[in-house]
């Protein structure tokens, strides 16, 4: 789909807001539920042998032993000590250690958080695809739109992917992006992660002097000491004042709006640290529920300094205002573009979003997200609460139905990935 304008994509991008929202003031399908979850806690960590790093980057295969909608609906709910196996996890580090770590649930209850209902579809022919119909995507053309919130907090991961912001040092993305079920991909023991910023285009060869060379001087030691464009501009105001007021603001101004104008997104790239991945994901765990626990969390080695995206648990999708959730990606059709789309859930599980959200490769591991108010407060909330995996084949009433497919964060998983971000499971007692 070609670039929209702006003040269309503004109204596309909430959740419903321009119709209704004073009606529904009072309304809890509009307020973030509140809850508790359970406490995470490491029990023992034992060092395993390096991981052999052999699987391809990207390689899409079916995951075996997919639960489909019917299967889903009939699965018991877990006990405390299967919810501790699948919620261990492995750590990879970057100089390719790893370690497993066994973890110890308190004040466990986990069970469906949303009930599935049986889907009346028809038997589709087995054929591959990812955009539906006509292709409901949009492109993120203007520069300055795709490096803010909520755009801004969407990353590119070096092994094809993207993920998402959670904190000023993690990211959020697909497990199948870092490892295949059985070994880590090529690439992870020299992961990286993408940022898109604006950076100045210099002259080179250009000339200047005094309170010139004094300015561009203080941008490029605010590029060096902060990591956002924002940072990066009020730097160089600070740099500048101190050559004099008014011919420094007067200079600052007129450079600051030329900067602007020759600003070009552009990725930024960090290294990772580690890696984690929780245990449910390994193959000759849990083939039954592999998809179900289709993420891993990045820490970077330095913070990015911007925005990031907090996490959320809703207990149904689809009795949402509009059921529609919402996430952006670097699909592999668009090279170097930010992809955004929304669209409603077709059908829900207590750990899978049924959709046909239109994606292409490289759009796995991207936050899914939904806007909603804080409770008693007027104002509106995004909030991440699934990653996006991709497109699997399911059993609905007996017969192959394919699905784009997302792994919702339940509160378990959400105790577990607040706790790798906090590294204090009391800091994520309530949500």
């Amino acid at each position: 789909m070609d670039p929209v304008p702006l003040c269309l994509l503004l109204s596309l991008a909430v959740l419903g807001v321009a119709a209704g929202v004073a009606a529904a003031e009072e309304d809890d399908e509009y307020t973030w539920p509140r809850g508790r979850v359970p406490l995470v806690r490491d029990r023992r960590t034992v060092r395993l042998s390096s991981p052999g790093f052999t699987a391809e980057p990207g390689q899409r295969r079916e995951p075996r032993g997919t639960c489909g909608i019917e299967c889903q609906s009939r699965l018991p709910r877990p006990s405390a000590a299967d919810l501790e196996n699948l919620l261990s996890y492995e750590t990879v580090y970057e100089n390719g250690t790893r370690t497993l770590t066994e973890v110890s649930l308190q004040d466990a209850e986990e069970g469906p958080a949303g009930g599935a209902e049986n889907a009346s579809t028809r038997p589709l022919s087995r054929r591959r695809r990812e955009v539906y119909g006509t292709d409901s995507r949009f492109t993120i053309a203007d520069k300055h739109f795709a490096t803010n919130y909520p755009f801004s907090t969407t990353v590119k991961v070096s092994t094809g992917c993207s993920g998402i912001l959670v904190s000023p040092r993690h990211v959020l993305t697909a497990a199948h992006c870092i490892h295949d079920g059985q070994d880590y991909v090529k690439g992870v023991k020299r992961l990286r992660v993408g940022l898109l910023k604006l950076r100045s285009k210099r002259r080179k060869g250009s000339k200047g002097g005094g309170g010139e060379g004094g300015g561009r001087k203080g941008r490029r030691k605010g590029e060096g000491k902060e990591e956002g464009g924002e940072e990066e501009e009020e730097g160089g105001k600070e740099e500048g004042e101190g050559k004099g007021e008014r011919r420094g603001r007067r200079g600052r101004k007129s450079r600051s709006r030329r900067s602007t104008e020759s600003k070009q997104p552009s990725f930024r790239w960090t290294r990772v640290k580690q890696t984690q991945v929780p245990k449910g994901w390994f193959r000759g765990v849990a083939d039954a529920v592999a998809v179900d626990y289709d993420y891993a969390v990045l820490e970077l080695k330095r913070p990015h300094r911007q925005r990031h995206m907090d996490l959320g648990v809703v207990p149904s999708v689809r009795k949402l205002p509009a059921g529609r959730i919402h996430f952006s990606g670097f699909d592999d059709d668009r090279p170097s573009q930010l992809v955004y789309r929304f669209c409603s859930v077709s059908e829900e599980s207590g750990d899978l979003l049924y959709q046909y959200c239109d994606a292409q490769p490289g759009s796995s591991g991207s936050g899914i997200y939904v806007r909603l108010k804080e409770p008693g407060k007027r104002k509106w909330k995004r909030k991440i609460i699934g990653v996006f995996s991709g497109h699997h084949w399911v059993d609905v009433n007996g017969a192959q139905q394919d699905y784009n497919v997302a792994v919702r964060i339940t509160p378990a998983k959400f105790a577990q990935i607040c706790y790798w971000l906090h590294g204090d499971s009391n800091e994520c007692r309530d949500v």
